[in-house]
Formats: structure tokens, C-alpha cells, sequence
């Protein structure tokens, strides 16, 4: 994504020199933590409202550096932005009305096939306890205990492709028509088209006495979030693309659906993964007789994670995101749990903002007195 700050590429981070009479050092503080639980109490009293415009705030971002080469290339700012803005409804549109039908289908299989699958894994569950018993002994597995594990087998699938159907039926139902399809693209665009004039307005209030210092760490946390959500955006899309057609490939019934969640989840590291293995390899135990077509199940998720860890990431990221995985994740369940949806999309912005600001007091504290201070010298007992 592109700043209109300087070009330089590091400024100096000189120490602030001493505050004049009307600016003090603690009314500098106050008004910082003013600012702060201002902007809490706005997203706590108007989370209900702001998903729309933050998901358009971040298409806008992400839309940026395609208008802008448009812009150089001669088109107006105005018609750049809504080319951007329609080809991503083109896009959206596509997607429901070519696989949202299929999706719809296989839920349909899924539950339909429900009880089968609920009986293979009963069946499966009790093989492997009498298998137990007959190795142990009874002492150690009785038939109570092979009755209560087939039964809660069974009621585990029961649940999982339950909680799984309502998240993809109800994911449709919770962008309503009106956000996706009118609010949303509507502000996206004004603020696409805006862009570059929003952040030099922006520019232009910042104090000056610190303007250069926060130029540069913005330049910081514009590159390390724009080659995140680029890197996980095509990895998302190659993921899902590569398991849907894998899954499919190997004959499981519910391949698409699968593939397609297990690679949108991939934006939370190794969850999409995770969470894809597991739902794929129980339901081929369900409907493969043998180990074979489990086996390729399995080989086309290994297939993935080499795919991810050593073609994705290495040539798409590099050592430029400077996000780790813990903390990744930590943000987007504390944004969940604080804001919800609203949260988990400002979640890895406000831990790129968090991090660079880390960095720059860590650096700061590291060339203070305060760390290199020698300890004092011990005075020699006679």
C-alpha cells in the first residue's frame, strides 16, 4: 500500500526537546489516553453500526495501489476507484451464483447422509473398543464403557456437522443483502476514491513537533500490514482453490465445502488446517471402506502445508511480516471476544500498530541511559 508521506526511507528519531510552557509533558499524556478511551467507548456504544465502513475502510486499503497505478497511468481518480469497487462485485457476485448453489447441495448431502455417517463412526467406535477389550481384557474395557463411547462418537458427529451447517448457512444471513451488496461497495468507494486526500488531511494534523517520527512508523505499519493481508489473501484463495479441487479429486463427498472452509479459515494460522484435516479424515473414515482413499485425503492436506510453508509464504511474504503466528491469533480471538466480528477485523491492523509502536519504544529504551547505565560499583570489603 502506498503513504503520501516523504519518500525518505528512515527518518531520525531525535529525542523530543523540552515541552514549551503550553505544552507539558502530562498534558501531552492526557490528551494520548483521552484520544484512547475516546475510541474505545465510540466502538463499544457503535459496534453494532461500523462492520459496513471498517469492511469498506480495509477494501478501500486494499484497493489503493491498483487505483493508483490506474490513476498513473492516466485514468481519472474517480473512474479507477469504480472499476476497482465493480470488479470486486462482479467477483462476489460470481462466487454466489456459481458455488453458493453447490454449497447449498452438499449441506443437503451432508444431511442426508447424516445417519449413515453417524453409524459408520459408532460402528467404527465399538470395533476399536472390543478390539481393546480383547487385547486388555475386560478388567480394563467393559461393555458399558464400548456402549457410552460408540453412542458418544456418534453424538460428537452429530454436533460438529451441525455447529458446521449453521456457520455457513448463517454466514449469508449475517451480511445481509443491504451491507454487501449497498453499504458496503457505496463507502468503499468514496473512500477509494478519497484515498489519497483522506491520508494527507490526515498528514497535515499531525504535531509537528513529531510528525517526522510518526511518518516513519506508519510507513512501518503500512508495510508490514499490506504484505500480510496480500500474502494471506492469495492464501487463502490458492488454499481453498487447492483443497476444494484435492478433496474433490480424491472422491469425498463433501470436498468442496470442506476445502473452500478449511481454506478461507486459513487466515488464523494452522486453524484452517486443523480444523479441514480433522473434518475431512472423519468423514472419509465414514464413507471410504478402505485406508486407501483415507491415505489420500490425508496426502492432499500434507500436500497443502508444503504447498503454504514452502512456495506461498517464502515467495509471496519473505521476512517482511513481522506479525508472529501467537500473536496473530491472540489478536483475532481478543478482538472476537471484545467486539466480535467488528474485532476480528481490527484485529491484525491494531497488532501491526501495536507491534511497530513496541518496536520503536524498545529501540528508544535500548540507546537511553536507562539501559545503559553501568550498575554501580561495589565497594571492596577491607
Amino acid at each position: 500500500m502506498t503513504l503520501p508521506f516523504p519518500a525518505s526511507a528512515r527518518l531520525p528519531e531525535p529525542t523530543p526537546p523540552e515541552a514549551g510552557p503550553g505544552t507539558t509533558r502530562m498534558q501531552r499524556l492526557a490528551i494520548l489516553v483521552a484520544l484512547l478511551v475516546g475510541t474505545w467507548v465510540l466502538l463499544q456504544l457503535f459496534a453494532s453500526v461500523l462492520l459496513p465502513f471498517v469492511a469498506a475502510a480495509g477494501i478501500a486499503y486494499f484497493l489503493d495501489p491498483p487505483a493508483s497505478q490506474l490513476t498513473r497511468l492516466g485514468v481519472p481518480r474517480g473512474a479507477a476507484a469504480l472499476l476497482m469497487i465493480l470488479t470486486l462485485v462482479a467477483a462476489w457476485l460470481l462466487f454466489a451464483l456459481l458455488l453458493y448453489p453447490l454449497i447449498l447441495s452438499q449441506i443437503g448431502i451432508l444431511i442426508s447422509r447424516l445417519p449413515a455417517y453417524v453409524g459408520s463412526i459408532r460402528s467404527f467406535a465399538t470395533d476399536v473398543v472390543t478390539h481393546l477389550q480383547e487385547r486388555l481384557g475386560p478388567e480394563f474395557v467393559d461393555e458399558r464403557l464400548r456402549d457410552l463411547v460408540a453412542g458418544q462418537a456418534g453424538a460428537m458427529l452429530s454436533v460438529l456437522v451441525t455447529a458446521i451447517s449453521r456457520l455457513i448457512g448463517g454466514s449469508f444471513a449475517l451480511f445481509n443483502v443491504l451491507t454487501l451488496l449497498l453499504v458496503t461497495p457505496v463507502v468503499a468507494f468514496y473512500l477509494l476514491r478519497d484515498w489519497p486526500r483522506l491520508i494527507a488531511r490526515i498528514d497535515g494534523w499531525l504535531p509537528r513537533r513529531y510528525a517526522g517520527a510518526l511518518r516513519a512508523q506508519a510507513r512501518e505499519v503500512d508495510r508490514i500490514l499490506s504484505a500480510w493481508l496480500r500474502g494471506q489473501a492469495l492464501c487463502c484463495i490458492v488454499l481453498a482453490l487447492f483443497y476444494a479441487i484435492g478433496l474433490s479429486l480424491a472422491g469425498l463427498d463433501l470436498g468442496l465445502i470442506v476445502g473452500l472452509t478449511a481454506g478461507v479459515l486459513s487466515f488464523i494460522p494452522y486453524v484452517g488446517t486443523i480444523t479441514g484435516a480433522v473434518t475431512s479424515i472423519g468423514l472419509a473414515l465414514a464413507q471410504f471402506p478402505s485406508w486407501t482413499e483415507v491415505l489420500i485425503v490425508v496426502g492432499v492436506f500434507v500436500a497443502g502445508q508444503v504447498l503454504e510453508g514452502y512456495v506461498i509464504y517464502p515467495r509471496l511474504l519473505g521476512d517482511r511480516v513481522e506479525l508472529h503466528a501467537v500473536w496473530v491469533i491472540f489478536a483475532l480471538f481478543a478482538g472476537g471476544a471484545a467486539l466480535g466480528f467488528l474485532g476480528v477485523l481490527l484485529a491484525v491492523p491494531a497488532a501491526a500498530v501495536i507491534g511497530v509502536v513496541c518496536r520503536f519504544w524498545l529501540r528508544r529504551y535500548v540507546r537511553s541511559p536507562l539501559y545503559l547505565e553501568p550498575p554501580p560499583q561495589q565497594e571492596r570489603e577491607p
